[in-house]
């Protein structure tokens, strides 16, 4: 497993890093890597391009395209 050092860490993030800690029980280590650990899962990209445009505008719901009716094909110009 790897290790990672962060450094200038605010005190108020620590804190909080604590007091979340305490709340689940357990290291303020552990509950790092259970945050880190949500925070990349979360990322996980849709699988295909269709899906991933799927999702980003599914939440803003339908539109209702009206379709023009279909007309007869007119005939092909003659070049003689």
């Amino acid at each position: 497993m790897a290790s990672i050092t962060i450094r200038n860490l605010d005190e108020h993030v620590k804190t909080g890093l604590r007091m979340r800690a305490a709340v689940h029980g357990c290291s303020m280590e552990e509950e790092a890597r259970r945050i880190l650990r949500s925070a990349v899962e979360a990322d996980v990209v849709p699988a295909g391009l269709v899906a991933s445009i799927r999702a980003r505008v599914e939440p803003l719901g339908g539109v209702e395209l009206v379709l023009p009716p279909r007309e007869p094909v007119r005939e092909p110009p003659v070049f003689s």
